[in-house]
């Protein structure tokens, strides 16, 4: 198998940070792509389609030997609704709110479409929050940290305080599940820090 060369189909500043943590030489172009649900869509089912969707959108546009696109997309379920990013203030006090001292799912689906065709995955973790405070949530609110966040919180900045367990991948609540993204790379021919792949 050559090695291939990566493009993320993503914008997000974590997925990036986290694909350079595994040592992969990659570049990016964002996927923009109706993001609308179906009629009575299940979360995963969308999650998945949206991270297909997007790995095709860029697939299209390049040549397909040579190259690999990696597709990634994140959703937050807390009793079958889907938690996106907070419209406003009150919004995202009501996210807030509605994790408080609960435990919610969040979900990510990843796509890698090469020459041969698309392998997907999709990984879930299951997190619980500690009961917070109005006082607590609108201190919170005051950063800058929940305005670019699907449901209202990174994990890896002060709401990684409101956690009191977590069941699964860390990396995956961060936006892109590291175990499973490398598994998924080095098997299709992308090269990371840790795995060389094999030149024909």
């Amino acid at each position: 198998m050559s090695q291939r060369r990566l493009i993320l189909a993503s914008a997000s500043p974590r997925r990036r940070e986290l694909l350079d943590q595994l040592g992969v030489s990659f570049t990016c172009i964002p996927a923009h792509i109706d993001e609308s649900y179906w009629v009575d869509e299940n979360p995963s089912n969308y999650v998945q389609r949206m991270a297909q969707e997007k790995g095709q959108a860029i697939a299209l546009l390049q040549p397909a030997l040579g190259w690999a696109v990696l597709a990634a997309d994140t959703i937050v379920v807390i009793s079958g609704t889907v938690l996106g990013k907070p419209k406003d203030r009150a919004d995202a006090l009501h996210m807030l709110m509605a994790l408080s001292g609960r435990q919610h799912s969040v979900f990510t689906a990843l796509s890698l479409v090469t020459v041969t065709g698309m392998v997907c995955q999709l990984v879930e973790t299951k997190v619980e929050f500690m009961s917070l405070s109005d006082a607590t949530c609108e201190a919170y609110l005051a950063t800058d940290e929940p305005w670019d966040k699907a449901r209202s919180y990174g994990i890896q900045g002060l709401a990684g305080a409101f956690v009191r367990s977590i069941e699964g991948s860390y990396s995956n609540v961060v936006g892109l599940p590291l175990c499973e993204t490398w598994q998924l790379l080095s098997s299709n021919g992308v090269s990371t820090a840790l795995n060389a792949a094999p030149l024909d």
